[in-house]
């Protein structure tokens, strides 16, 4: 039930009356033997309450603190692999074994 505010055209006074938006405007001031008229004020109405998410400015702002940037991380050269890998990779492997005893009874 909002307030309404009244004005007496006649004394001048202003009141505030707490009542239904269904109840009848006040039409006679309320000061003893004045009785003029009454006028409903334009007033700041009732307050708004806004629930829920997305009504605040703290909603939409930039987050707390944003973390640092990972520096990228480089990767090591990769090793040569050895002759014989490569012959086991090239060829099949009875011919890569007799390469290899080719090679070290020659060293």
């Amino acid at each position: 039930m909002p307030n309404y505010d009244y004005e007496c055209q006649k004394c001048g006074d202003r009141f505030e009356v707490f009542q239904s938006m269904n109840d009848a405007k006040l039409s006679l001031c309320r000061v003893d033997g004045c009785g003029g008229e009454l006028k409903r004020l334009l007033g700041t109405g009732g307050g708004i309450i806004f629930k829920g998410s997305g009504f605040y400015q703290t909603d939409y702002g930039p987050r707390l603190i944003r973390p640092e940037p990972r520096p990228m991380v480089v990767a090591p050269p990769r090793r040569r692999r050895s002759p014989a890998i490569e012959l086991i990779r090239a060829q099949g492997l009875a011919e890569t074994i007799n390469a290899l005893m080719r090679y070290y009874a020659v060293t």
